[in-house]
C-alpha cells in the first residue's frame, strides 16, 4: 500500500501505534476508507489474493472477536454489581502457599491467622497480568487462591466483564474462561475441542491453538474438579487435536506443552492450590478478606431498609470474636449476617430464658436452617397440621441432601449432576422447593446441569445432620458407604469414630463436620431445631460421654496441634468450657505457674485464637517451662504481641523461638 502510495509513512506509523492487531487493522481500514473508492478497491483486491493476517482479521476475526465479547458481556455482567467489589480489584501478592494454606481447611485458616493475611504488597487487577517491572516478563501461569465463599468466581467474572468492555488488557485478544464444573461433564478432550465446545461462536481456534492472537485462558474453581492433577506421571501431549484424559489436557496446557503463547490463570481454595508444583507457577496471589469497615458496608448493604437491625447484627459480631474474625468471609459473613439478624427478628417479646443467642458456629447454622425451613409454610389457618407436614417434608429433604453432602464431603466432591442426585435417589421435583433453593444452588449450562451448596459449610452442616440421625439406628460403619464393614452400634461408637477419623485424617477436611457434630448435642441447638430435625432433649443421653471422650482426645501428650485446637473447639460447640474458663481467668489473673497441664496447654492454645483476653497481648510471662514452650511453639506463630519474659529460658528455648520467627506463617510483629 505504501509503494502504491496508497499509505504514507506517517499514516503507517500512526495505525502502528495502536495497542492490539485489531485496533491497528481498524486504523488501516480507516484511513484507506477516507480516500475513495480505488483505495478500497486496491485493499479489497489485497485480501482476496493473499492470505495474511489483515485477510484474516478482516473477514474472520473480527467478527468473531464481536461476537465473544457480546457473549461474555452477557454471561459476566449478569447480576455483577460492580459498586460492591472494590475488594477484589487489589489482590495480594504473595510469594506461595503457607504451610496453614496447604494443610488445613478453610475454617482453621481464617481462626488461626485471625483472618490477617501475612502481606502488604498488592497488585491491581488490571496489572495482574502484566510484567511487575520493566526487565521482567508477563508471566504465563498465574494462580489466585482464596477461602471457600471470599469471590474467587465473583472476581474471575468481573475480571472478565471488564475486559469485554475495553477497560483493562487491551492487548488480550481473547479471554476463555472456564470452570472446572464444566471440566467435570468431559472424559476425552483436546485442546481443539475444548475451545470450540465451550465457545462455539470461535469458528476459527487456530489463531488461539498456534499463538497468533495474544490468548487468556481462566480455569476456576480447580477444588472442584473430580480429578486429582498428576504433573509427575502425565502424558506429555504437543497435539491440539489429540483427545486425552482432561486431567492430562490441563497438565499439558499448565506445563506449556500445549498452548505455549497463551496465559494461564486458575483460581483455587489453597488446599488444592498445591496440586501445581511451585516451579510451575509464575505468579501467586491471595483475594483479601473483609476488613472491619467492609464488614459494616456488606451488612448495610444486606439490610438495606433497615440501618438499626443493620447495627444490631454488627453488634453481636463485634461482640464475640469467633464470629469476628470468621465474618472476614464475606460467604460467611452473609450467612451470619441472615442468621443473627433470623434471631434479632423472632425474639422480639419473648422470655430472655427461651431465646438463643447465637454465639457458637452450630447455633449460626441451626439459625440459618431453622429459616429455611420456615420459609415454605407461612402462618395460615390449621397452622398445627402445617407445621407437621412441613416438618416431615423438611425432613426428607434434609435426610437425602444430607447423605448427599456427607459422601460428598468425604470424597471431596464439592459440585453434583443429575447422575449424582439420581443416585442417592434424590427426587429432582423435590429441588424446586425454596427449602432445596436456599441451600442448593443450580447452575444450568447447554450441555450440563450442575447442583452445589451455597457455602462449604453448608455442606458440612447438612452432613452433621444426617450424620447424627443415621448414627443412632446404624448397625455398620457409616465411613464406609458400601455399608460391608465390622458393625458398629449405637450413637456414641458412630460419634468417636467420626472424631477419630477427623483426628487422623491427613487434609483435615472433616474437622467442621465433626465440630457441628458436637453442636448437635448441645442443648441450645436442639431447642432450636427440635420438632423439625431433632429429638426434643434427645442429646442428654449422649452429651455427657461425648464430653468426656473429646477430653480424652486431649490428654495424650504435650504436642499441640491444630487439631488438637479444633477438638477444645468440638468442647465450645457443646457448650462445655470449664477448662478454657480455668485457663482464662488464670491469665487474667496472671496465676498461669503450674497449671500447664497437656489437658490446659490444649485450653490455652484454643484460647490464644478465641479470647479478646489475648489480642492486644499475649501475656505468657512466668508460667512456661521447655517443654511447655516446645508444644505450643506452632500456636505461638500467631500471636502479634507475644510477652515471654519472667520465664527463665535457657539458650536451648531462644533457638525454639529463633526457629519460630523464621517460619513464613509467623505473624509475630513484637516480642518481650
Amino acid at each position: 500500500l505504501g509503494r502504491l502510495e496508497l499509505l504514507t509513512a506517517e499514516e503507517a506509523s500512526r495505525a502502528w501505534e495502536e495497542s492490539s492487531l485489531p485496533e491497528q487493522v481498524r486504523a488501516v481500514v480507516d484511513i484507506l476508507a477516507s480516500k475513495g473508492s480505488y483505495a478500497s478497491q486496491t485493499l479489497q483486491t489485497f485480501i482476496e489474493t493473499t492470505n495474511s493476517q489483515l485477510y484474516l482479521h478482516i473477514t474472520v476475526y473480527e467478527p468473531m472477536v464481536q461476537k465473544h465479547l457480546e457473549s461474555l458481556q452477557s454471561y459476566c455482567g449478569n447480576g455483577l454489581e460492580t459498586g460492591a467489589l472494590q475488594r477484589l480489584t487489589n489482590l495480594l501478592l504473595v510469594e506461595g502457599l503457607t504451610d496453614i494454606q496447604q494443610q488445613e481447611h478453610d475454617i482453621l485458616q481464617i481462626e488461626t491467622t485471625k483472618g490477617l493475611p501475612n502481606t502488604s504488597k498488592s497488585i491491581p487487577l488490571e496489572k495482574l497480568f502484566l510484567p511487575l517491572s520493566k526487565v521482567s516478563v508477563p508471566p504465563r501461569v498465574s494462580v489466585t487462591t482464596g477461602v471457600a465463599g471470599i469471590g474467587k468466581s465473583t472476581l474471575v467474572k468481573l475480571f472478565v466483564y471488564t475486559w469485554a468492555k475495553g477497560e483493562i488488557n487491551r492487548d488480550v485478544m481473547f479471554v476463555l474462561p472456564l470452570t472446572f464444573r464444566e471440566l467435570n461433564t468431559y472424559e476425552k478432550l483436546s485442546a481443539e475441542r475444548l475451545i470450540c465446545s465451550a465457545f462455539p461462536h470461535i469458528t476459527e481456534p487456530n489463531c488461539i491453538l498456534a499463538g497468533a492472537a495474544r490468548t487468556l485462558l481462566i480455569l476456576d474453581g480447580l477444588d472442584e474438579f473430580k480429578t486429582p492433577l498428576d504433573f509427575s506421571n502425565a502424558l506429555v501431549c504437543t497435539d491440539p487435536t489429540k483427545e486425552i484424559q482432561v486431567d492430562n489436557l490441563i497438565t499439558n496446557i499448565i506445563r506449556g506443552n500445549l498452548l505455549q503463547e497463551a496465559s494461564v490463570w486458575v483460581t483455587s481454595r489453597p488446599t488444592a492450590a498445591r496440586q501445581i508444583p511451585a516451579g510451575l507457577v509464575d505468579r501467586m496471589t491471595e483475594i483479601r478478606g473483609f476488613g472491619a469497615a467492609e464488614i459494616k458496608d456488606f451488612l448495610d448493604q444486606m439490610f438495606l431498609d433497615d440501618r438499626d437491625l443493620s447495627s444490631q447484627v454488627l453488634q453481636h459480631i463485634r461482640a464475640n470474636r469467633s464470629l469476628r474474625v470468621l465474618c472476614t468471609v464475606p460467604g460467611f459473613c452473609w450467612i451470619s449476617g441472615s442468621s443473627i439478624a433470623y434471631y434479632l427478628k423472632t425474639s422480639v417479646g419473648q422470655p430472655q430464658e427461651t431465646s438463643v443467642v447465637p454465639r457458637t458456629l452450630s447455633e449460626i447454622y441451626s439459625y440459618y436452617f431453622k429459616m429455611a425451613l420456615g420459609s415454605d409454610w407461612p402462618e395460615k389457618p390449621r397452622e398445627t397440621l402445617r407445621i407437621e407436614q412441613a416438618a416431615s417434608n423438611s425432613k426428607k429433604i434434609v435426610g437425602s441432601l444430607g447423605r448427599l453432602a456427607f459422601y460428598g464431603l468425604l470424597r471431596k466432591k464439592h459440585v453434583f449432576y443429575e447422575q449424582d442426585m439420581k443416585a442417592y435417589s434424590i427426587d429432582l421435583s423435590l429441588l424446586q422447593s425454596s427449602l432445596c433453593t436456599r441451600l442448593l444452588l443450580k447452575e444450568e449450562m447447554q450441555t450440563f446441569t450442575a447442583y452445589y451448596f451455597s457455602h462449604l459449610t453448608i455442606q458440612e452442616f447438612l452432613a452433621a445432620l444426617y450424620y447424627y440421625t443415621a448414627a443412632k439406628r446404624a448397625i455398620f460403619d457409616l465411613f464406609t458407604e458400601s455399608g460391608m464393614s465390622w458393625p458398629k452400634l449405637g450413637f456414641l461408637n458412630h460419634f468417636k469414630s467420626a472424631v477419630q477419623r477427623s483426628l487422623q485424617a491427613e487434609d483435615r477436611q472433616l474437622d467442621i463436620f465433626v465440630r457441628f457434630l458436637s453442636g448437635l448435642l448441645s442443648p441450645q441447638v436442639n431447642k432450636l431445631l427440635s420438632g423439625w430435625l431433632l429429638v426434643k432433649d434427645e442429646q442428654n443421653g449422649f452429651r455427657s460421654q461425648a464430653t468426656t471422650f473429646l477430653q480424652g482426645c486431649l490428654n495424650t501428650d504435650y504436642t499441640i496441634s491444630l487439631r488438637t485446637v479444633n477438638t477444645m473447639r468440638c468442647l465450645y460447640e457443646i457448650q462445655h468450657m470449664e477448662i478454657a474458663k480455668t485457663v482464662e481467668e488464670a491469665m487474667k489473673n496472671k496465676s498461669l505457674a503450674g497449671m500447664l497441664t497437656p489437658v490446659n496447654c490444649s485450653a490455652l492454645a484454643y484460647l490464644l485464637q478465641a479470647s479478646d483476653v489475648c489480642m492486644e497481648e499475649t501475656n505468657l510471662s512466668n508460667c512456661l517451662t521447655y517443654n511447655v514452650c516446645k508444644s505450643l511453639l506452632s500456636q505461638l506463630l500467631f500471636c502479634h504481641n507475644l510477652r515471654l519474659d519472667n520465664n527463665q529460658f535457657k539458650d536451648n528455648v531462644m533457638e525454639l523461638l529463633g526457629s519460630v520467627l523464621s517460619v513464613k506463617d509467623c505473624q509475630i510483629q513484637k516480642l518481650r
